[in-house]
């Protein structure tokens, strides 16, 4: 269970402007609605060339390149627009979630925190931290982090999948089976995900807790 990039942004820093920008702007726009992506990544690096300090074509090119894979050119892009927009949240929380898919744990647990520094309510956030610190094996941070996720998004299973996980590596099997016994009411697919995969398995199990 993972989280996507964020593709909505406070304002980013810009340089470009006029009439030329803007048309490669809409032109870049078109492409990716009729699906062209390619043409809209080239379109967007022409634009980078002209103004290499343009917050929205760096933040564009970044999605483009974390949706290709190309998760090294993503994180360049990303870390050049953290430079100019150092107080955006969100554009620490998409520096953090792809270096998290690289598996660059500890630089994204602190991309993660600036990001909460900055939004302390951006939950997806908290939840990105909480899967740092299980990749870290820092499970009781983790569990810490998720639980202000799902503080702010009860109704999301995510959060409370991870945390029933990490309990059961700890050996709160009680603490987990509360959890499952929480899912039930909402998410019943994960509550038996669950159920299976920790071996928690019977509902009176759960209840009982």
């Amino acid at each position: 269970m993972t989280l996507p990039m964020n593709t909505t942004m406070s304002t980013p820093a810009r340089s470009g402007s006029g009439l030329d920008f803007f048309m490669l702007k809409w032109r870049a726009r078109a492409f990716l609605f009729l699906g062209m992506d390619e043409q809209a990544r080239e379109t967007f690096e022409d634009m980078l060339a002209r103004w290499p300090e343009d917050g929205y074509v760096l933040q564009s090119l970044a999605h483009l390149e974390a949706a290709r894979g190309h998760l090294h050119r993503a994180v360049l892009h990303l870390k050049h627009l953290v430079t100019l927009t150092p107080e955006s949240g969100a554009a620490w929380f998409n520096l953090a979630f792809v270096l998290e898919q690289q598996h660059e744990a500890q630089e994204a647990e602190q991309a993660f925190r600036k990001a909460i520094e900055r939004e302390p309510t951006l939950d997806r956030a908290w939840y990105g931290l909480g899967l740092t610190l299980i990749r870290q094996q820092r499970l009781e941070e983790a569990i810490a982090a998720l639980k202000r996720n799902t503080e702010m998004q009860p109704m999301s299973p995510y959060g409370w999948y991870q945390m029933a996980r990490a309990h059961m590596d700890l050996g709160h099997r009680d603490e987990a089976a509360r959890v499952i016994r929480h899912l039930e009411g909402f998410e019943p697919k994960v509550a038996a995900q669950l159920r299976r995969e920790t071996g928690i398995g019977s509902s009176k199990e759960v209840g009982s807790r």
